[in-house]
């Protein structure tokens, strides 16, 4: 299958939109990395101090360092993009040494995020990168078993809480489902491993195991939540973009089939701006702390699916894209269109 050609004019117009917003800085990028790092290593150290005192302050001390946690994460994406160092060298460096600490194996999320990129909201190419989306004819035509599984995985326990442990803790230690000639993608899911071995076994030598499980599980039970949360509200909302690849259109995708999620300023700093996704999505090479200047800049930039924190629930509730309606709908609602 060829693969659909964008508007030379439209890859003219918005490359000339975003070519003042494009390339790192190196002095944000460096302040950046500081104030995600430190904050973290600060807060994981005063939960585990807070042992001390009561477990309900450790747990209450995990979400800030969740948070600085997520906030290295996005760091780590912009390395993966190309964004946030001019040096590759730099990048690759910066980003492989998050991902150890973020479970997320530098190479192999690059390739597989790469992929989400260039087919966002193609219902040819789903697979990798994004969250299992079925289109209401597919269900249907599954037998009762697997109607079951996919309902099961949808569900928001499962959603945002069960999976999003289970896939970065025990899937990225090995991700069986992408091919055994990603060289590459595989030295890095085994390099983080080993070094993820050294660290963990490093820290059970110096603090105990079960004061490193009692502090760092909430946080990766928070990290891994609200990361998943925030990828599912920026794509899955009831007038999204899905088409077939004959009908898709790289532009239309990004702008119709990411959303504007606004954020509290606090909350929009601490996850690096990426809920102005849709202009993430139009160039990757943007980097984080310039998205809200583009985005600022362009009106068009601004009339996007905006979504809020309260929005999410009712988000939660979608699950399968009718095509002849052309949105997302509930399994409620796919009942009476069957």
């Amino acid at each position: 299958m060829s693969h659909a050609k964008p508007d030379r004019s439209r890859v003219e117009k918005y490359s000339a939109m975003v070519a003042p917003f494009l390339g790192a800085d190196t002095r944000r990028s460096v302040v950046q990395l500081l104030t995600s790092l430190l904050p973290f290593v600060l807060f994981w150290y005063l939960a585990y101090q807070a042992l001390n005192v009561g477990y309900w302050l450790t747990v209450l001390l995990a979400v800030p360092a969740a948070g600085f946690l997520m906030r290295m994460f996005m760091i780590q994406h912009d390395c993966g993009h190309g964004s946030f160092f001019r040096s590759r060298k730099a990048r690759d460096w910066v980003g492989f040494c998050i991902g150890v600490l973020t479970l997320i194996p530098y190479q192999y999320w690059r390739k597989t995020h790469a992929y989400h990129h260039a087919h966002s909201g193609d219902l040819d190419f789903r697979g990798f990168g994004d969250i299992g989306t079925l289109t209401l004819e597919e269900f249907l035509a599954l037998p009762p078993l697997r109607r079951l599984a996919y309902r099961v995985y949808r569900h928001p326990l499962v959603l945002f809480g069960i999976g999003p442990l289970f896939h970065f803790v025990v899937k990225h230690r090995y991700p069986w489902d992408i091919p055994r000639d990603w060289k590459q993608a595989w030295r890095s899911v085994w390099l983080t491993n080993l070094c993820l071995v050294a660290i963990v076994s490093g820290m059970v030598w110096l603090i105990g195991w079960r004061p490193f499980v009692l502090v760092h599980l909430p946080v990766l039970a928070v990290t891994t939540s609200a990361g998943v949360w925030l990828f599912y509200v920026q794509h899955q909302f009831e007038d999204t973009y899905w088409h077939r690849h004959e009908d898709w259109d790289y532009f239309d995708a990004a702008l119709e089939g990411s959303s504007y999620l606004v954020l509290p300023r606090p909350l929009q700093w601490i996850t690096a701006n990426i809920g102005i996704h849709h202009v993430h999505h139009l160039n990757a090479r943007i980097p984080n702390y310039k998205l809200q200047e583009c985005m600022e800049a362009y009106p068009e930039f601004q009339r996007v699916t905006r979504i809020g924190i309260r929005d999410s629930w009712r988000l939660t509730r979608l699950a399968l894209w009718d095509g002849e309606a052309n949105e997302l709908i509930s399994f409620r609602e796919a009942r009476t269109r069957a």
